[in-house]
């Protein structure tokens, strides 16, 4: 009788033991999926500050080429105008 319910407390505790298992790599696979989800999810937004920072930059650029330019014309301009006054006085 001994051996009859030592083998059923043993097949009692490796049942438990074996759901106990799968709960656990049920567990252990929804806590790596969720951490693969996390880390795309911070990827994806890496990625994309990085595009808007590059686009940013690219603007900022523009806008200086822009204003460097329109400085350079307007001291081409003022120059002209500089030497066009001087030729009028050298000629009078």
């Amino acid at each position: 009788m001994r051996k009859i319910i030592l083998a059923a407390a043993i097949a009692t505790s490796a049942l438990g033991l074996a759901a106990c298992s799968q709960k656990t790599e049920t567990e252990t696979e929804e806590a790596v999926d969720a951490m693969a989800a996390d880390a795309e999810a911070a990827t994806d937004a890496a990625v994309e500050g990085a595009q808007d920072a590059a686009a940013a930059s690219a603007e900022g650029v523009e806008a200086a080429a822009d204003k460097a330019a329109d400085t350079a014309e307007a001291a081409a301009d003022k120059a002209a105008e500089t030497a066009e006054a001087a030729m009028k006085a050298a000629e009078e």
